[in-house]
């Protein structure tokens, strides 16, 4: 008989910190969206992204080279 390995999810912050310098598509309230390189977050979910761009339908809408977006502000990250 084998035994069955039981994965243990990882913990939100792990994951985010595995996903440091990888692009991640995080939307936001109001229904806006950004992409660009997860640089750095806090325990508040601060996050900062470089060559960071605002999409609007899926389209690049503006570019900046460095966006902090405050965390309260965040509904979901996708890694």
């Amino acid at each position: 008989m084998q035994d069955k390995k039981t994965e243990i999810p990882g913990r939100p912050f792990d994951d985010l910190n595995k996903a440091v310098g990888e692009t991640v598509l995080v939307k936001l309230k109001g229904e806006k969206t950004v992409r660009g390189i997860l640089k750095a977050f806090d325990v508040h979910l601060n996050i900062v992204l470089d060559q960071a761009e605002e999409l609007e339908n899926g389209e690049v809408k503006i570019k900046h080279s460095k966006l902090m977006v405050r965390g309260d502000s965040i509904i979901m990250i996708a890694l």
